[in-house]
């Protein structure tokens, strides 16, 4: 008797039984992963309802100011000025501007730097 078929045989019942134990431990993973996912949904806070959302004010909606700031200036030194040697450490809040006027480029100005235009020289 031929015992090589049989062997074969066995290798193959040890390879399919090796995928079996493979696959109930993938299932047992996707389950586990499920039900730890629902506690922890469970301990998230509930949607608002239609009367907690937020509402608009009485007045209506917030509309957009546009102001003038006027610019906080760096005080002169003869020495390099660092954020540490700024008043308020560099702090300071602009104040609004009297002028309504909007601040305007020069002509021929690129209006920032690598902006492509040919500059004020």
């Amino acid at each position: 008797m031929d015992t090589a078929w049989m062997d074969i045989a066995a290798a193959r019942g040890a390879l399919a039984a090796g995928l079996l134990v493979a696959g109930v431990v993938v299932v047992a993973l996707l389950v586990g992963a499920f039900v730890l996912g629902i506690r922890v949904r469970r301990r998230e806070p509930r949607p608002p309802r239609p009367e907690e959302q937020p509402r608009l004010p009485d007045g209506g909606p917030v509309r957009e100011v546009r102001e003038q700031r006027e610019p906080a200036e760096v005080p002169k030194s003869d020495h390099r000025v660092t954020p540490h040697d700024l008043p308020a450490h560099g702090n300071i809040p602009s104040r609004p501007s009297p002028s309504r006027k909007r601040p305007r480029w020069n002509r021929g100005d690129g209006g920032s730097f690598g902006s492509g235009g040919t500059g004020g020289t």
